[in-house]
């Protein structure tokens, strides 16, 4: 008996050495997965918010036990057809299909898997062993087909093998609930770290000659202004490790002394403030922001150029061609369409410039103007480089768009077969997109020729 508990804290205590402030999680997850031949739960439920610890804890936990397992990835796996052969083929060690392609297993539904997870088990010998298999981002489970995500938390029952289901995500198990029937997991939380267990996972940061107290002063001052804003440890390590060079700065030249607190806080404050407003703005570090700043205060334009791109979205290839085509449809009328996207369209005669000429109001100031889905593919086909066929992935970009709110459909329901459209975005946010896919929007508009 004491050989055994022996056993299970040695697992605890090298993994806790590597992953700090998780003892009560990676206590309760060695208990329950044990050994290779030991019977694991049907279905482990590991929830928390992003940046918690729980792929790296489990991640561990299965490689320094060495156990068989399988991690998939919810998001790469848009379609369950990948989703189960990519877990077949990673459980059979085939990372891809042009490694092997003759040993490629190819799955289409749940039925399949069952039986070909089975096989395999057998193949490799796993079939006195449990095997885990590790879905990240499980809340896109709910998504797919309704029998997914009941079937695998029943995995372990319908393949009658040792199989662990480990399901991670960032909410809670009542959202996963569509109605009865359901295999209830056992759920393990993994809460946000406190601001001490931070500071206790940022010390171990500490870049090589500093002195350690330093740096824990340092830290405090980080926290006092981060910490209320920002609970992200990943964000909170990236902003550490930024500021530091400039916390530093007053002592390289000498200004300041390493024991003066009160004089490093009143040169660093100022910049920790301002980059306040770069939590989570990816495209620019707090320095650049603050440069930025700078210009703008003294009257001259920033040269930051990743600003510009918050004014659009990341959006498919095609995607950005429909609502560029869109937004053409809503602010050009009708009878300009032959003139701009017509290939033998002719110069403009005299006789249209005077119209133009004597307009009062532009297209732009009126709103956009509804048009119909006939017109809106005639433009898109124009405007999109290379040859696209009309298919069914093209039309369900359209309605993407619409659950953006990007576009709006204004058609009635009596309307079927002519549904009408007006686009809703801003011109601005038309020219970011347009640049992304190096196409001029402004030649193609009628205000602007």
């Amino acid at each position: 008996m004491a050989a055994m508990e022996i056993e299970e804290e040695n697992p605890v205590k090298n993994i806790s050495k590597k992953i700090s402030c998780r003892n009560q999680q990676i206590k309760t997850l060695v208990s329950l997965i044990g050994q290779r031949e030991q019977v694991a739960p049907p279905t482990l439920f590991l929830y928390g918010h992003t940046g918690t610890g729980k792929s790296l804890v489990i991640n561990s936990l299965l490689q320094t036990r060495e156990l068989p397992h399988v991690m998939v990835n919810c998001v790469e796996c848009y379609n369950q057809r990948f989703m189960y052969e990519k877990i077949l083929n990673k459980l059979q060690g085939l990372r891809s299909y042009m490694n092997d392609p003759d040993s490629y297993l190819k799955c289409d539904n749940m039925n399949d898997f069952i039986r070909m997870f089975r096989q395999v088990c057998e193949d490799r010998g796993l079939t006195k062993q449990t095997v885990y298999i590790v879905l990240d981002k499980a809340e896109c489970l709910r998504d797919k087909e309704i029998n997914i995500l009941p079937a695998f938390l029943r995995l372990q029952e319908l393949t009658h093998q040792n199989v662990c289901v480990v399901l991670m995500t960032e909410i809670v198990w009542e959202k996963f609930r569509t109605g009865t029937g359901y295999c209830e997991p056992y759920i393990l939380n993994f809460p946000d770290y406190t601001k001490d267990e931070v500071l206790t996972i940022l010390t171990e940061d500490r870049p090589e000659g500093c002195e350690a107290d330093f740096y824990s002063m340092y830290l405090n001052l980080l926290l006092s202004v981060f910490h209320m804003v920002c609970r992200d440890l990943r964000e909170i390590r990236y902003l550490a490790s930024l500021n530091y060079d400039q916390y530093c700065q007053p002592i390289k030249t000498g200004d300041v002394l390493a024991s003066d607190t009160r004089k490093l806080w009143k040169n660093i404050e100022p910049h920790l403030k301002k980059a306040l407003q770069t939590v989570y703005l990816r495209e620019v570090s707090s320095s650049q922001w603050e440069k930025a700043q700078q210009e703008t205060e003294i009257g001259e334009t920033p040269s930051l150029q990743g600003l510009s791109s918050r004014n659009h979205v990341e959006l498919p290839y095609y995607s950005k061609y429909l609502l560029i085509a869109a937004y053409l449809a809503s602010y050009n009328p009708a009878k300009t369409d032959r003139r701009f996207f017509a290939r033998n369209s002719g110069k403009v005669d005299r006789r249209a410039k005077l119209i133009k000429k004597h307009e009062r109001t532009s297209n732009h100031m009126l709103g956009p103007k509804q048009f119909p889905i006939d017109r809106l593919m005639a433009i898109f086909f124009s405007i999109v480089e290379g040859k696209v066929s009309p298919t069914a992935n093209i039309f369900v970009q359209i309605s993407s768009l619409v659950s953006l709110n990007m576009l709006g459909q204004v058609a009635g329901d009596d309307q079927i077969d002519t549904p009408k459209y007006k686009c809703l975005v801003s011109l601005e946010f038309i020219k970011s997109v347009s640049r992304t896919v190096g196409f001029d929007v402004l030649r193609y508009l009628y205000d602007f020729v």
